[in-house]
């Protein structure tokens, strides 16, 4: 009899076991289906579905109506403004021609024919906040996914915006914040948090869409007896608060299921008397096995930084005659291709001026370009694989007085937000000053195509189309369209509003729209810039006259 139990039991396990596999397995395939769909809507019928358009990055759209012939025809069809006074740095994502948007408290989804709200979440605090800065969420079935300033992990209902889970998965104590837009594949959510300048070590996660649960965790700073660790000297104490965290895109190499994530810098920012050596992974291209975590390779560019000098982008990726690439930029000036192959760089040329760009830490001030505020920001290169080129917006004569101190800043103080981890004063005598380029570059050589020139600096997305056409946007409030060929601006528009988040196309009921993020813009307002208006966080939509 109780062998016949003890089967019957067995039997039964066995069935709720392959009941599971069953479920598990059939959400795998409608979330596979879902997300392949999701990229035909991307590549075919005019989404933009990740805040770099797809998950490679190339910020690139099929779409073809807007034209060189009638891009000046196009005026603003509307607008929406967020309810609070915080940095514009946030990109729109699009859906079935829903637009879906974030400002540092709200998330908001609108009709993108004519910014009609159709609902909007405000996320009230449940910790300690430490940024005021949010650029982007991300979609899934049914689903928008943000991260928050006190770190929390949110699943909205994209038809209501309804609250369906708030994950914590960092702590401001420690000094994280989430700023940085997800990034989403098949049923796993993958997103970092920020905090370099305030003492936090960097890591990146993967986390389970359904509910918020960690799956892995990487560390961009190694942990005791985890490779890389002896690159910080022989002291474990110089990568409790080493840096190295996440502020900018993700990308995803679905060709080979990698997930490309960048290494900010490392800290104390100047003062680098306690961590000797080269300081991995900070100012990297990390490459990780997407589905476990475990590093599959890696390539830094700046061994033992002290400029600040982030790694921002590792993206796009793209394929330029014999070679398979992915582009990285940041903060430093520098546009690398790395052979997706070999991981070798293909070319490293400047996307700006550079000047002291190498120079060591000193206890005596040094003029450095770029600055701490970066050659490249928030948003990086975008790529048309019809003229093989790379677009990418940069700052020029933004530069610093950088110093180190002759001892190291409080860890302690930065994490609870009493001064920042920099170990050494800085100032920028040229800020004012301060102009912009957007730069075109042959993406198999690394030669320049052509150049624009901005009175401001340019840190807005840069969104390019099938029809060769290039659209982007300056801090000092204008909104442009230029010829990818030739570099010719076609369209050149006041919004009197800085324009400093994203900038991205998309089809709404069989029409193309452009729509671009503006306001004030944390570093770059109205203080620093009297030109700059720096409004709320606004979105305006601009399209064709309707015949």
């Amino acid at each position: 009899m109780k062998t016949f139990e003890s089967s019957r039991e067995r039997f039964a396990a066995l069935l709720a076991s392959t009941a599971s596999m069953i479920v598990v397995c059939c959400c795998a395939f409608v979330l596979t289906a879902w997300f392949s769909s999701l990229a035909k809507a991307a590549t075919e019928n005019g989404d933009w579905s990740y805040v770099e358009h797809d998950l490679s990055g190339t910020r690139f759209s099929p779409l073809t109506q807007i034209t060189a012939k009638n891009v000046a025809q196009l005026t603003k069809v509307c607008s929406y403004t967020f309810p609070e006074k915080v940095p514009s740095e946030s990109a729109p994502i699009v859906s079935s021609g829903v637009i879906y948007l974030t400002s540092m408290h709200y998330t908001v989804a609108l009709d993108g024919s004519d910014c009609h709200q159709l609902w909007s979440y405000q996320w009230t605090p449940r910790d300690a906040e430490r940024t005021h800065a949010n650029r982007g969420a991300a979609i899934a079935p049914g689903k928008i996914i943000r991260g928050t300033a006190d770190d929390y992990l949110l699943e909205l209902d994209s038809e209501t915006g309804k609250l369906l889970w708030a994950k914590q998965i960092a702590s401001p104590n420690d000094g994280f914040f989430i700023s940085m837009p997800p990034l989403i594949h098949g049923d796993v959510v993958y997103i970092g948090p920020a905090g370099s300048e305030s003492a936090a070590s960097g890591w990146v996660g993967a986390f389970r869409l359904s509910d918020g649960e960690r799956l892995w965790r990487f560390n961009i700073i190694p942990a005791d007896g985890e490779p890389g660790a002896e690159t910080w000297g022989a002291d474990p104490a110089a990568r409790k608060n080493a840096g190295g965290a996440l502020w900018t895109p993700l990308s995803y190499d679905t060709e080979k299921d990698l997930l490309y994530v960048s290494g900010g810098n490392p800290a104390p920012d100047f003062y680098d008397d306690t961590r000797p050596g080269s300081n991995l992974y900070t100012n990297s291209i990390i490459a990780l096995d997407a589905k476990t975590g475990k590093l599959a390779w890696y390539r830094q560019f700046i061994p033992h930084d002290v400029h600040d000098y982030d790694v921002t982008h590792v993206s796009p990726i793209f394929k330029s005659k014999s070679h398979s690439a992915v582009a990285t930029s940041g903060k430093d000036g520098m546009l690398r291709v790395v052979d997706r192959d070999t991981h070798q760089v293909l070319y490293a040329v400047p996307t700006t001026t550079r000047i002291n760009a190498e120079a060591p830490a000193s206890l005596t001030p040094i003029h450095v370009c770029p600055g701490t505020l970066g050659g490249t920001e928030w948003n990086g290169a975008a790529y048309n694989p019809k003229l093989n080129l790379l677009v990418i917006p940069s700052n020029d004569n933004w530069c610093s007085e950088v110093q180190k101190n002759s001892e190291g800043p409080s860890a302690e103080k930065a994490m609870h937000g009493q001064g920042p981890y920099f170990g050494g004063p800085m100032t920028h005598p040229s800020f004012s000053q301060a102009t912009g380029w957007l730069t075109a570059f042959d993406g198999a050589t690394g030669k320049i195509r052509w150049r624009y020139k901005s009175p401001t600096p340019m840190v807005a997305g840069v969104a390019l189309t099938a029809s060769n056409l290039v659209f982007t946007g300056e801090t000092g409030g204008y909104v442009d369209a230029l010829d990818g060929e030739s570099g010719k601006v076609l369209w050149h528009v006041n919004l009197k509003d800085s324009v400093q988040g994203g900038v991205v196309t998309y089809s709404a009921k069989d029409a193309q729209f452009v729509a671009v993020v503006s306001g004030d813009g944390g570093v770059i307002n109205s203080k620093t810039f009297p030109e700059v208006a720096g409004g709320n966080p606004s979105v305006t939509v601009f399209g064709l006259a309707k015949k």
